[in-house]
């Protein structure tokens, strides 16, 4: 029992919900043969009357990534099992990883289940609208810090906040033999929140990226999966930083894919122990033979 107080209250100082599913014992991470567990972080109003669930999860794997389709062993009930969870899943604690809309005659009692089975192991989280996981990932009242914002375009629209969605996700179209190149442009007012109110102990950058396979056939390989943003001006907390990071990838079967990308400010993964303020975002591609 003090085992499963300790990975409880892991799962609180961390963000997010763990629940074990068929599992009676908490699991140690491992290298290899590991569950996969999600994470519900809690959920936002989203404007006219909308909410919006946010979900991560926890690989417990310290070297596999797993890939485990939509279907039986991948599933969001009811209603489901596809609503827009990820296959594709990297080791480690992965925060605000997408977002699901919540319906609006969805009540406090109501809930979506999501389940996970993965070498061995079934895990499933509830997703509810309690009000003791009502989040703000778009505002860190303390210094008023906000998340970074991306365009896909230079003068494109901006995406800003955990908003990962199938529905939101833009389309690009490659060869099998051809790199596809993948340009973010970034801005972000350079604002620092911790968990514990300490200041930045050790210089990093303004803002990180990590690009990973989000579902898809075959294997995928980025020229860099965090590629350096680079500034296109002064970059200081009285101009915010503003710059553009650029990679490439390359898929290893034709078919339909989609990307993830997660953009963290100077607080770092998982917003520094607040639900705020970094940003998600899915990119389609259909790969021609």
């Amino acid at each position: 029992m003090k085992e499963l107080a300790s990975i409880c209250a892991a799962g609180a100082l961390f963000g997010g919900v763990f629940l074990l599913g068929q599992t009676s014992i908490p699991e140690p991470r491992k290298q290899f043969g590991g569950s996969v567990t999600g994470a519900f972080e809690g959920w936002f109003p989203s404007g006219n009357d909308a909410r919006t669930f946010l979900i991560g999860y926890f690989n417990r794997n310290t070297q596999e990534e797993l890939d485990i389709p939509i279907g039986p062993n991948n599933r969001i009930e009811p209603g489901g099992p596809d609503m827009g969870q990820p296959t594709h899943f990297l080791p480690g604690r992965r925060h605000g990883v997408f977002a699901i809309p919540v319906p609006k005659d969805f009540s406090p009692q109501d809930k979506f289940t999501w389940t996970i089975f993965a070498n061995g192991q079934y895990n499933s989280i509830p997703l509810r609208l309690n009000r003791d996981y009502l989040i703000s990932p778009f505002s860190e009242i303390a210094v008023n810090n906000t998340p970074p914002a991306i365009r896909f375009e230079p003068n494109g629209a901006a995406v800003q906040g955990p908003v990962a969605m199938l529905a939101n996700a833009p389309l690009r179209t490659t060869a099998l033999s051809q790199p596809l190149a993948l340009t973010l442009w970034v801005t972000d007012d350079m604002k620092y929140t911790s968990g514990t109110g300490a200041p930045l102990t050790r210089d990093r950058p303004p803002v990180t990226l990590l690009w990973s396979k989000y579902r898809g056939p075959g294997a995928v390989k980025f020229e860099k999966a965090s590629p350096p943003a680079e500034p296109s001006g002064p970059a200081d907390e009285r101009h915010g930083f503003s710059g553009k990071a650029t990679t490439s990838v390359m898929f290893s079967e034709p078919g339909d894919y989609v990307l993830h990308v997660t953009v963290n400010d100077y607080s770092g993964e998982g917003g520094g122990g607040f639900q705020c303020c970094w940003t998600t975002s899915l990119v389609k591609v259909s790969v021609t033979p």
